[in-house]
């Protein structure tokens, strides 16, 4: 099972961790799934995606009711903070992506553009490098992590220019609570 599977899963036992998964309170939400699953993971999202992935998929009944009931906690805490539902933990990205570009316009700043131009070229030319030169052994892991690092950062850039999936991840959710034809 693949971490896109794992999260439809989330989202149908539960729907507030799930969104916050997403969001920029990510952090709780991932805290509330290590908690269910006992797990101490340390490292990259990545190294905690695969703990989470792995747990799921082998998660006892007893897990899958802590799980509903973590949510449950979850949604209660988020409610305390002002989050009442899915929609308005949702809603705290959008705000926060709104007010960077409203203070963008009103500042006449820039630093984004010129980070975001960087940024692009910096990710693509290392690209060309990587695919027309011969890179030496000893550098090769240092241009990857490179690669990798303007790669995130350029979806960032594309993400707030364009937007991001919460669209197609609010699809994708309603898709999978649908019935099927």
């Amino acid at each position: 099972m693949e971490w896109k599977d794992i999260t439809g899963v989330i989202t149908k036992l539960a729907p507030m961790i799930a969104t916050g998964l997403g969001g920029p309170l990510a952090g709780g939400a991932v805290a509330a799934l290590e908690q269910v699953f006992g797990l101490d993971t340390k490292g990259t999202l990545g190294d905690k995606q695969d703990a989470i992935v792995a747990a799921l998929s082998g998660a006892t009944p007893d897990q899958l009711l802590a799980l509903k009931k973590a949510d449950l906690d979850y949604s209660a805490q988020m409610a305390t903070l002002g989050f009442k539902n899915e929609e308005a933990l949702a809603a705290l990205e959008t705000s926060d992506r709104d007010s960077a570009r409203k203070r963008e316009i009103e500042v006449k700043d820039n630093t984004p553009k010129i980070l975001a131009y960087s940024i692009t070229l910096g990710f693509f030319g290392v690209l060309l490098f990587m695919m027309l030169a011969t890179v030496p052994a000893a550098s090769r892991d240092i241009l990857n992590i490179m690669l990798g690092t303007l790669g995130t950062a350029w979806t960032g850039v594309v993400s707030y220019y364009y937007g991001s999936t919460n669209g197609s991840a609010a699809k994708t959710k309603l898709l999978a609570a649908s019935q099927k034809v």
